[in-house]
This record gives C-alpha cells, sequence and structure tokens, in this order.
C-alpha cells in the first residue's frame, strides 16, 4: 500500500510519479524498496487519470453514506455516535478498497 501512498503524495504535491520519484519518497519514508513493484505500480498508472480516479472513489464513497444518513436520524444520540464512528470507518476501508483495486 504503500507504493499507492507515493504515488498519490507525488501527484498531490504536483510531482511527476515516475520509478525514480517513488523510490525516493519510499526511501524517505524507511519502508523497504522492491524495484518490480515500483515497475509495476507505474505501468498500472500509465493510462490512468487519478484525478477522475479519485473523484469516483468519492463519490462512491458518499452514495452509501448518504443513503445511511435518514435512518440514524431517528436513533437515540448515542447511539447516533456510535454509527457515525462505524459509517466513518466503513467510508475510509471503501476508499481505500476502491484505491487499491485502481492501482492494483
Amino acid at each position: 500500500m504503500e507504493y499507492v501512498y507515493a504515488a498519490m503524495l507525488l501527484h498531490t504535491t504536483g510531482q511527476e510519479i515516475n520509478e525514480a520519484n517513488v523510490k525516493k519518497v519510499l526511501d524517505a519514508s524507511g519502508a523497504e524498496v522492491d524495484d518490480a513493484r515500483i515497475k509495476a505500480l507505474i505501468a498500472a498508472l500509465e493510462d490512468v487519470d487519478i484525478d477522475e480516479a479519485i473523484e469516483k472513489t468519492a463519490l462512491t464513497a458518499a452514495a452509501p453514506a448518504a443513503a445511511g444518513a435518514a435512518p440514524a436520524a431517528a436513533e437515540a444520540p448515542e447511539e447516533e455516535e456510535e454509527e457515525e464512528e462505524e459509517s466513518e470507518e466503513e467510508k475510509e476501508e471503501e476508499a481505500a478498497a476502491g484505491l487499491g483495486a485502481l492501482f492494483g
């Protein structure tokens, strides 16, 4: 997963996502670097519009949350807080799973 994070960090900062830059990010983070995984990541991202992929992932994660918001309003406040925490965790897991599928 750290390889995808490195690519996302480079994208966010406007840097080119290439083997050398991904390796620099991973080295700086102290992660073990596998050149074959870096090459596979770069190849997988070759034809991917990352902004579009992020937007699709955000929309996919937001739709189930919006559908579940109405029933939660009828519950007691304590139950609502617990469910919101679970919902946020589910969103994060879904987003991570979506990004993992996008980037291999």
